[in-house]
């Protein structure tokens, strides 16, 4: 249980954490459609909150019992799916920061969601 404590503390949080900066990232650019800086401002805020909810309640638990899962079912039949899964977490999220820093934050939103031009 001592290496799944040592993958939870330095893989899988770290990566919780960037996807909640992603969810951040997403705010910012949502946040532009506002003009009015105090409303902006408290926009900001209850969006980085749910967030933050949305990372810290789902997604990190779900990531996490996954690792669990894997790490049990490895233990039988080597670590090739535990790392394949850290591999493709990691993976994931670095795409996910190359299309939000690179392309644009719009790349990684549905077409629905995207800013007007010239916001």
């Amino acid at each position: 249980m001592k290496k799944y404590h040592a993958v939870r503390a330095y893989y899988v949080f770290p990566c919780c954490l960037l996807l909640l900066n992603l969810c951040v990232e997403i705010v910012n650019y949502k946040a532009k459609l506002v003009g009015e800086p105090l409303l902006r401002t408290a926009l900001i805020i209850a969006m980085v909150l749910c967030g933050g909810s949305l990372v810290a309640f789902i997604f990190a638990p779900l990531i996490e019992k996954l690792v669990q899962a894997l790490h049990r079912e490895s233990k039988q039949a080597g670590q090739l799916g535990e790392v394949i899964f850290l591999t493709l977490l990691g993976v994931g999220v670095f795409w996910l920061y190359y299309q939000v820093y690179i392309v644009g934050t719009e790349s990684i939103l549905p077409a629905s969601w995207h800013n007007p031009p010239g916001t």
